[in-house]
């Protein structure tokens, strides 16, 4: 009792802030560590003042000197705005985090990083999967997959093919705007308006799975394919090679594919995915209306100031020999795809297809471009536009006058245009690049010893000089009627040689190889290149 007295008699002791440091000190220890607060409290007789005293008296091993006193005392506070700071120290660090992958997934999915996608993605994936047709599987997926959760690489200025609007960056609006009439890339195509002469082959995306992706990288137009009427396997693996010595490539695929109708049944649910976003409505009727025109968009691209094809042949176990049978499966194939698409394009010239190149004989082929255009026609009863136009793709080594006015005739009288170029199968200018070292032995020998097309940029001046000589004899052949429109294929990296390309009297330039070793920003570097040239 006398104890709890002295207790009561020494509290006046204590201020406010004492009472509070203690507070929080106890709260801070174990319960087993409080029995020393029982003793009696002791004020030290060297303070004067009560606010001075330290509120902590304690046996000898846990004595506390009044400056260590108040170091506790600040320490306190510093920890209780330290705690206040905490979750703001933890939002700024968050948004920081998170702002930066934001902006780091904006630069790699901008095709005008170009030395990322060039001599990042590109390497990387030909490193993981060095047969090549693995890669080509693996980029496939990978741009299909990036596709459907909006993270694929695009311009920053393109159109939404399944909105039909223009979604531009304000900024980027504003820099068009400002420069568009000393450097816009725009022309007409049959009296439709494309954003660029620049054109992605058939072969990157056999089966119309990827179009609207291949859009994003800022080409005007996009050929998909080849497709044939049945579903065939191709020649057997391996198959493709690449020669990074020269940056290029020799494939034997055989036109593997799955089929018209599989392609037919994707290339239908896009526009019908596309009608039903856009208020068109549903399944076939919102079809049809797309279809009519409706949209306001080409039918086939869904977007304007693009253009699809789709490249069509004949089936490996169709004989060569059989006219009608050759006929049937491309008039088959038009009747299935067309009606989704703005061009036709009828191969008539690959090189790993038997027979195929022997249809561009001259009498042959103005039989089989007339079916074609029939069937485009046919298929055009229920569109806006009349239909899909039609060309013809040539083989490059066909090259005599003879066979070259064989072709222009036949292309004359059906009505068609011109895609001047495919794969090669001549190996006359592998020698110099061996003598330079420029190949290695292994390339030098899928070269020399393996069957299948060439593709690379030794094909360029063979694409230039048949360019022009096509353009001459159409002219030549047309003169009064319509001018017939030429696509350029083979050998075409850069923008300069773009321009190269139209001077010499084409329409439009393809690129294929470029961007296998150029990645997702080879068009837009084009596209750079090009305007600077113009």
């Amino acid at each position: 009792m006398a104890s709890r007295d002295r207790i009561a008699r020494q509290v006046w002791f204590f201020t406010p802030r004492d009472l509070l440091s203690i507070t929080r000190y106890t709260s801070r220890r174990p319960i087993g560590s409080l029995s020393h607060l029982h003793e009696p409290l002791r004020r030290p007789k060297s303070l004067s003042s009560s606010r001075a005293f330290c509120p902590f008296s304690y046996p000898q091993h846990h004595h506390r000197s009044p400056s260590s006193c108040q170091a506790s005392t600040s320490s306190s506070a510093s920890s209780s705005t330290s705690t206040i700071l905490s979750p703001t120290r933890t939002f700024l660090f968050s948004a920081t985090l998170v702002g930066s992958v934001f902006l780091l997934l904006y630069i790699v999915t901008d095709t005008r990083a170009t030395f990322f996608h060039q001599y990042l993605v590109a390497p990387v994936l030909r490193f993981v999967y060095p047969d090549a047709e693995d890669a080509h599987a693996a980029g496939v997926k990978m741009l299909k997959t990036l596709y459907a959760v909006g993270l694929h690489p695009r311009e920053r200025a393109v159109y939404d093919s399944e909105g039909g609007e223009e979604k531009e960056e304000p900024v980027l609006a504003t820099l068009r705007r400002a420069t568009a009439a000393k450097s816009s890339l725009r022309t007409e195509l049959w009296g439709q308006e494309i954003d660029c002469p620049l054109a992605i082959s058939a072969g990157l995306d056999k089966d119309a799975e990827i179009p609207d992706a291949l859009f994003a990288l800022g080409a005007g137009i996009v050929e998909v394919g080849g497709v044939t009427n049945e579903p065939q396997l191709g020649n057997q693996r391996p198959r493709v090679w690449r020669i990074t010595g020269r940056r290029g490539m020799v494939n034997r695929y055989g036109l593997n594919s799955k089929g018209a109708d599989a392609t037919a049944a994707r290339l239908r649910e896009r526009v019908r995915r596309f009608a039903l976003k856009n208020g068109f409505g549903g399944g076939e009727e919102g079809e049809k209306r797309v279809l009519r025109g409706e949209a306001g968009v080409p039918p086939g691209a869904l977007a304007k100031g693009k253009m699809l094809a789709v490249q069509i042949a004949k089936n490996q176990g169709t004989r060569a020999e059989d006219d009608r049978a050759v006929r049937e499966d491309y008039v088959a194939c038009m009747e299935k795809v067309g009606k989704y698409v703005d061009m036709v394009v009828v191969n008539v010239s690959s090189p790993n297809t038997p027979g195929l190149r022997e249809l561009q004989a001259g009498e042959r082929l103005r039989e089989l471009l007339g079916a074609v255009v029939d069937a485009a026609r046919r298929v055009g009863e229920g569109r806006g536009d009349g239909g899909p136009k039609v060309l013809v793709k040539v083989s490059p080594d066909e090259d005599e006058d003879g066979q070259i006015r064989g072709i222009v005739q036949a292309v004359v009288e059906s009505g068609v245009h011109v895609v001047v170029g495919n794969t090669t199968k001549r190996r006359d200018w592998v020698a110099g690049p061996v003598r330079q070292g420029l190949i290695s032995d292994g390339e030098r020998r899928v070269l020399t010893q393996e069957e299948g097309g060439y593709s690379g940029p030794e094909m360029l001046p063979r694409t230039l000089e048949l360019v022009g000589r096509y353009r001459k004899m159409l002219d030549r052949m047309t003169r009064g009627g319509e001018r017939r429109v030429i696509f350029a294929s083979g050998g075409i990296t850069t923008g300069g040689e773009a321009l190269q390309a139209l001077r010499q009297g084409a329409d439009v330039a393809m690129v294929y190889t470029a961007l296998v070793y150029g990645g997702s920003g080879t068009v837009t570097r084009m596209k750079g290149e090009l305007k600077a040239e113009i």
